[in-house]
């Protein structure tokens, strides 16, 4: 009976040998999509994107292994940095101008996850001198920290990308930058990057803070819309290391702003790299 019972344990499957095939066969798919992606790219030269896997695979992700998909998510976002001189060109945390919107910390990752594993970011709208600094500017600077964010942390910015907008002190002056057609560029380029936009909280919101909302919602996709809460103060975002300026245990606005500011200035050579993958674009 005993030498029975053997031969039925033997008979068995080893599911650690199954889900080790299993996650094989998975890994050598993703591979071949990257790889296929990489040729296409080579084929449309134009498009002019980084070929390396890394960057390749996280397009993959969030786009949940579309290739296709990952197709024209690619051609959006590098024409976007072809376009769009006035925030991709020159990226470099040293200029002056750069350095004071760091200084400031006019776009700040928060150290951790909220409850759902997403990076959470804080979009400081009113940080900024409006009579100093181009808005312009402030765009350039928030998207230099959200592609150093991106190389740091892949994973949790592939979930998606909770942004609270805290516009504590916003002023007619700030309104007033923010014209239409910068409005549109904004958004539209909320949507070219790959990792998305989850929630788009706007918190310590002036009385009035709609009527100048309704202009953002003109070029939101219905999706993006339907994710934009606003808020007279506090958050409902659930994160352990929110900033004490918001309410929670983590680092202040001030500590995380010389956070980034340091990150920035030490990986000033990643931006000349990233500098050269972008659209050839007629001229």
């Amino acid at each position: 009976m005993g030498s029975h019972d053997n031969n039925i344990d033997a008979d068995l499957p080893d599911f650690d040998v199954l889900l080790g095939n299993e996650e094989d066969s998975v890994l050598e798919k993703e591979q071949l999509q990257v790889q296929e992606l990489r040729e296409w790219l080579d084929a449309n030269p134009y498009i002019n994107g980084c070929k390396a896997y890394d960057n390749l695979h996280f397009f993959l992700r969030t786009c949940k292994f579309d290739v296709e998909r990952a197709k024209k998510k690619l051609k959006t976002f590098y024409q976007m940095r072809a376009e769009r001189t006035e925030w991709f060109d020159n990226c470099d945390p040293m200029l002056p101008e750069i350095q004071e919107l760091l200084a400031l910390g006019v776009f700040l990752p928060v150290d951790g996850v909220d409850e759902h594993q997403r990076k959470v970011v804080i979009i400081r709208t009113a940080a900024h001198d409006p009579k100093r600094h181009t808005q312009n500017n402030v765009f350039k600077t928030s998207k230099m920290i959200l592609d150093l964010l991106v190389r740091f942390e892949p994973d949790s910015c592939a979930r998606g990308i909770v942004a609270i907008m805290d516009m504590q002190g916003v002023q007619l002056g700030h309104a007033l930058q923010l014209n239409p057609k910068l409005i549109k560029r904004s958004v539209e380029s909320w949507t070219a990057y790959p990792c998305q936009p989850k929630l788009l909280e706007f918190t310590n919101a002036p009385r009035h803070v709609n009527l100048f909302l309704n202009t953002f919602r003109v070029f939101m996709t219905t999706k993006i819309r339907s994710r934009v809460v606003v808020r007279r103060e506090g958050t409902m975002v659930k994160c352990k290391q929110l900033p004490i300026d918001l309410g929670g245990q983590g680092p202040s606005y001030k500590e995380l702003a010389i956070k980034w500011k340091q990150l920035l200035e030490q990986n000033a050579d990643f931006y000349v790299e990233q500098g050269k993958y972008k659209s050839l674009v007629k001229r």
